[in-house]
């Protein structure tokens, strides 16, 4: 679970931009210190579904986003990829081997792979996973999927001496949390977003842990953070509870409303206590603009 950040005290920024991430002039060179991010599902795109042609499509706008990540990316620093292979009429898309290929082509380093494992109770017998039921026979066998890939790639080595003590202890990780929760593992068992979220919505959302565990084991505080697929925000609402920096594209400008929401920047009452900026970018520009 997410622990409650006990009193904010850096005064963080955080800035999205309405349009493609496949070009990102609005990020200079080597300022970002963590990339998080989960692309549209290549199966389920809900309203995406102009954003790509075909799987060959698909893979390359991942390698755009890649050389961009790897431009605007400190060096040493960790980008971390949420995503999973997809069963597409009944052809099986590698996505994630093809995705850590197109990274490690872009030049990243190939650092980790944690598998997601969904709850138990998350699935039932579906469709897919049913037809063995109707036919009880060798070769009949589909599985459902409980589970999805966080690839980690870094770039360059990381200077551990370049972080002032002072920062280093403020960000300190807590052990016990550490070992409580296992993220000592390559196998982190987390609950996913429910379908019925009212911000939500058609929204393919990944669970707030599972960015707040990569925040905390990859940045520091006041650092800045990434997600070139922002969705309705998650990364960029964790980021500001944990005291980091965020910057968020989303190609989809009616969730501009409710990514501000989530950050805590509406109308309504917000947990935050500090002097947090919200901008908001929307580009004009029809190469890369965006999708109402």
């Amino acid at each position: 679970m997410i622990n409650q950040v006990e009193q904010e005290t850096i005064k963080t920024f955080h800035k999205l931009i309405i349009g493609d991430c496949t070009k990102m002039p609005e990020v200079e060179d080597s300022s970002v210190h963590l990339m998080v991010t989960s692309p549209p599902y290549f199966n389920a795109p809900f309203d995406y579904k102009n954003l790509y042609n075909d799987y060959q499509h698909y893979l390359e706008i991942l390698r755009k986003v890649a050389k961009e990540v790897y431009r605007v990316l400190k060096e040493g620093r960790i980008a971390a990829l949420n995503i999973d292979d997809m069963l597409v009429d009944g052809e099986k898309f590698p996505i994630v081997a093809d995705a850590t290929k197109i990274f490690q082509e872009t030049g990243f380093r190939y650092r980790d792979r944690i598998i997601w494992k969904k709850p138990e109770g998350y699935l039932r017998i579906s469709k897919r996973s049913g037809v063995i039921l109707q036919h009880p026979y060798p070769m009949y066998y589909y599985p459902d999927n409980l589970l999805e890939s966080i690839i980690i790639f870094q770039k360059g080595k990381f200077d551990y001496k370049s972080i002032a003590r002072g920062i280093k202890e403020s960000s300190k990780i807590n052990t016990r949390e550490f070992q409580n929760n296992k993220w000592y593992m390559t196998l982190w068992e987390m609950t996913n977003v429910l379908p019925g979220s009212v911000l939500e919505k058609d929204i393919a959302a990944f669970p707030e842990e599972l960015p707040y565990r990569i925040i905390k084991l990859f940045s520091y505080k006041g650092e800045t953070v990434l997600d070139p697929f922002a969705g309705s925000g998650t990364t960029m609402k964790v980021a500001r509870l944990l005291e980091r920096n965020s910057i968020g594209f989303e190609i989809k400008k009616s969730l501009e409303t409710i990514i501000g929401e989530k950050l805590g920047f509406g109308d309504q009452k917000t947990m935050f206590q500090t002097e947090d900026s919200f901008e908001v970018i929307i580009r004009k520009e029809r190469e890369y603009g965006y999708i109402s």
